[in-house]
């Protein structure tokens, strides 16, 4: 097998709107994922390092590893539980910047309001890592 995964480019994504945009072909060696963390080689867990330490309620992070490899189906019930009870719904987690941002909080063992504090750069690497992990596995 090749360690090449093919990932489809809308080019209807593109922030230019460049008329006549097409779909294309890429492909990207499957080590380059981000959500790979490259200091473990383990697969589903993503490291990430603050560029100014965050701090939250007296806590300072600088650093924080996000491990969804670990996480269970249970987990993802409990997640759209949780967002049940506050009136939300997931319909496409992988498109769920909320159901996102509580997933990476339960894999990094925070509370998902340590999240929705940070910085919007950072919550946006992790919500990405968070959507890369769902849609490598399947979803």
């Amino acid at each position: 097998m090749s360690d090449k995964k093919n990932i489809a480019v809308t080019g209807a994504e593109n922030a230019t709107g460049a008329a006549g945009a097409a779909d294309h072909e890429m492909t990207q060696p499957a080590a380059e994922s981000p959500v790979q963390a490259v200091e473990s080689g383990d697969v589903g867990v993503y490291t990430h390092t603050f560029k100014k330490p965050f701090e939250h309620e007296g806590r300072t992070y600088e650093e924080l590893t996000f491990d969804f490899g670990r996480l269970k189906g249970r987990d993802m019930v409990a997640i759209e539980n949780e967002m049940q009870g506050m009136s939300e719904y997931a319909l496409a987690p992988e498109i769920s910047t909320s159901f996102q941002s509580k997933m990476a909080a339960r894999a990094a063992g925070i509370g998902s309001d340590v999240l929705e504090a940070m910085p919007l750069k950072d919550f946006n690497k992790i919500t990405g890592a968070a959507r890369r992990f769902l849609l490598d596995s399947g979803y």
